[in-house]
């Protein structure tokens, strides 16, 4: 293959080959840095009439589509006025901000000013500019007052607080487990030299991809996502792929010289990881079925840093191996245990002496992981993602709890907008529609005009015949403009529940067939969208990412029941990880919210189920070459156990040892995704790829490699 050809050119001209990767490092690194700048947001974007109606409530009635949220308090009972005139104050400092497009202020809007407590709309357009440099502006220019007290939230404040979270997350994580991956590495191989070039494989893969990503991110909207699965998926894969190359090199090596130790070992291990790579693409591909932007950042981020870290394995990896190649055998000679230890062919045995009963035993514990999967909640992140005492965090549960946002908001005549459309607005449909509302019983209350003037559609209709009678003024345009009329929707359940979103689903399509036809918005309008989004395409993902990697793995292994059996236990082992997830996270063993981030599980299944073929890929393949040799079943099956079974657990010790960092993260989605990936990790190299796998081959015999 003209990859194998190419490492063995990169191993005769090494010099070469640095010089190149060293420009390319130098290039792209300039960038790296510069990746938080062009990232968007968080990427959870619907299609749907969310959007739309969001877009003409920004519009037309004074309610800016993401405002910041300037929240006011009272630290001590005292006069109205002195409260008011220190929300004038804040406000009138605010004016001449760059980008304050408008406010809208609780002294206009009545019902945003209650006992001691308001909050401000700001608009702010951040179009071009950095979103925490505007915000610190805006905070230098609020004043500060010793009975009053100000705090900014709302979407663009949590989103920037997220964003500087991350880049916190991400410089912590690498700071542990950069040093965590080495200390592995020295231990697996016994060397410095050797331990430290899968790590400055990792390095250089993250460090390329993001600068790379940074031009992508020039050219097409990225989720703020991608900065923490970057250096996830950059570190996991090049180190993983280069652990597997420079074991099997090391393990030939000690047979002989170097070059053509180089071609075996690109023949057999390079085959693996090719395969492997493929595996890990096909998953990234899956998640693209998913309509969000935030999944096609991330997936296209990842997919960068997998051909970046193939590239690394066939190129830089043969070259640095050339030169270091005296180091490498002395390290061989030292302390490199040829085809395993004495633990794994004790291991080995064990597992081929009682396959039923381990197998048994592995599939208990495994559903024991799997049970908690039925009770998980999950739920779009908001500002409770954020540590407990972040200002925005605490503004917003503060201004939810005295002001409460509606679920839902109906938005009448979007299909006969406009004063002049030659039709008089029907009140008293309209009304009839409002009693509708107020009748359900999952409704807790509606906002409307007709509540705020305690009128019906006939007098409401009378009243505005009246000479002289002003629209602006009578019915107040935060509800009313331009024959298009809002409701606001309070509901008993849950934004996140299912019994919201079936209720806004049933009041959709009521409003498709009304009269005056209607659109419905609101944040569980956003979350019923993003949860339809999500998982009215999850089975394509499904389909796709098992269909995919059973034929390349037929390809590969030229039998049926492989590639059954190792799609079954990636399956496996990635939903027992979200049992773990729901255990932890949810059930009270750390504070996750109550929830699970929406995306996260789309993400663990998409990344984990491909660089967990890593080491299901490197196990099979070694077995299915001791069998060819061979054509005994149960001694390929113990020999390829012995003599992977360190590399696979120390795989999966770098895996684990650079994705669970994350699990300290500030930011609850990156803290669950680190957690589920690492969770996955172990089950899959412990109980899977050590156990389960090996005893249902060794109970197959060969039927394994059956083929029709």
């Amino acid at each position: 293959m003209g990859l194998h050809r190419l490492a063995v050119l990169s191993f005769r001209y090494p010099k070469i080959i640095l010089v190149c990767w060293a420009a390319c490092l130098v290039f792209f690194g300039g960038y790296a840095h510069s990746l938080p700048s062009v990232l968007q947001g968080h990427g959870l974007d619907p299609e749907g009439s969310f959007g739309t109606v969001r877009e003409r409530l920004d519009a037309g009635f004074n309610r800016p589509a993401e405002p910041v949220v300037l929240w006011f308090e009272q630290n001590a009972p005292g006069p109205k006025e002195e409260f008011r005139a220190y929300i004038r104050s804040v406000l009138r400092n605010a004016e001449g901000l760059p980008g304050l497009d408008r406010i809208v202020s609780p002294l206009d809007q009545e019902e945003m000013l209650r006992s001691g407590k308001a909050y401000a709309l700001l608009d702010i357009r951040f179009t071009g500019r950095n979103e925490q440099e505007v915000l610190g502006e805006l905070r230098g220019r609020l004043p500060a007052h010793p009975g009053f007290a100000w705090k900014l939230t709302g979407k663009p404040v949590v989103q920037a607080d997220v964003n500087e979270a991350s880049e916190r997350d991400m410089r912590k994580a690498e700071l542990i487990g950069l040093p965590a991956a080495f200390l592995i590495l020295w231990i697996a191989f016994g060397g410095a030299a050797t331990a430290l070039i899968p790590v400055v494989l990792g390095m250089v893969s993250t460090v390329v991809s993001m600068g790379i990503v940074y031009w992508i991110g020039m050219v097409t909207d990225l989720s703020n996502f991608v900065l923490n699965v970057i250096p996830m998926v950059g570190l996991a894969l090049s180190i993983d792929f280069s652990l597997m190359l420079v074991s099997r090199f090391r393990e030939e090596l000690s047979c002989g010289r170097a070059e053509p130790a180089l071609r075996f070992t690109m023949r057999t291990s390079g085959r693996a990881v090719l395969y492997s790579a493929g595996c890990v693409a096909l998953g990234l591909l899956g998640i693209l079925f998913i309509p969000l932007p935030m999944f096609a950042s991330v997936a296209w981020a990842a997919f960068t840093v997998l051909i970046v870290s193939v590239f690394l394995s066939f190129t830089l990896l043969p070259a640095v191996l050339s030169l270091l190649r005296t180091r490498i055998e002395a390290e061989n000679a030292a302390r490199f245990p040829v085809n395993g230890g004495r633990f794994w062919h004790r291991l080995s045995a064990a597992v081929m002496k009682r396959p039923l009963r381990l197998a048994l035993l592995a599939i208990l514990i495994v559903i024991i992981f799997i049970l908690p999967v039925g009770r998980m909640k999950m739920a779009v992140p908001d500002a409770a993602s954020l540590p407990e005492g972040t200002e925005s965090r605490a503004a917003a549960e503060r201004l939810a709890v005295r002001f409460p946002s509606p679920e839902a908001t109906l938005l009448l005549g979007v299909k006969e907008a406009g004063a002049h459309s030659g039709q008089r607005f029907d009140w008293q449909h309209a009304y009839r529609l409002f009693q509708r509302l107020q009748r359900d019983p999952q409704v807790v209350r509606v906002d409307s005009v007709f509540s705020r003037l305690g009128m019906n559609g006939e007098q409401l209709s009378l009243f505005l015949e009246k000479p002289g009678v002003r629209h602006e003024a009578a019915l107040l345009p935060f509800y009313f403009h331009q024959n298009q009329l809002v409701m606001d929707v309070y509901l008993r359940t849950d934004p996140d529940s299912e019994a919201t979103r079936q209720w806004l689903r049933k009041w959709e399509a009521a409003g498709n067939q009304e009269q005056i036809p209607f659109q419905l918005g609101g944040e569980a309008k956003y979350r019923q969208e993003v949860y339809d989004a999500i998982f009215t395409n999850l089975h394509k993902v499904l389909l796709f990412v098992l269909v995919t990697n059973f034929f390349l793995l037929y390809k590969a292994f030229g039998s049926v029941f492989i590639p059954l059996k190792t799609l079954l236990m990636n399956v496996l082992s990635i939903t027992a990880s979200f049992g773990l997830l729901t255990w932890i996270f949810q059930e009270g063993a750390a504070d996750g919210g109550g929830s699970i981030a929406i995306m996260i599980p789309v993400f663990i299944f998409g990344l984990v189920f491909g660089i967990s073929m890593d080491y299901g890929v490197f196990l099979v393949a070694r077995i299915a070459e001791v069998y060819r040799q061979t054509l005994d079943n149960d001694y390929a099956v113990a020999a390829g156990l012995a003599s992977t079974s360190r590399i696979i657990t120390s795989a999966a010790a770098i895996m684990i040892a650079v994705t669970l960092p994350f699990a300290g993260a500030d930011v609850a989605g990156v803290k669950q995704l680190g957690t589920g990936i690492a969770g996955a990790i172990f089950l899959d190299a412990t109980l899977i790829r050590m156990i389960l796998v090996p005893a249902l081959m060794k109970l197959l015999g060969r039927w394994n490699w059956w083929s029709p």
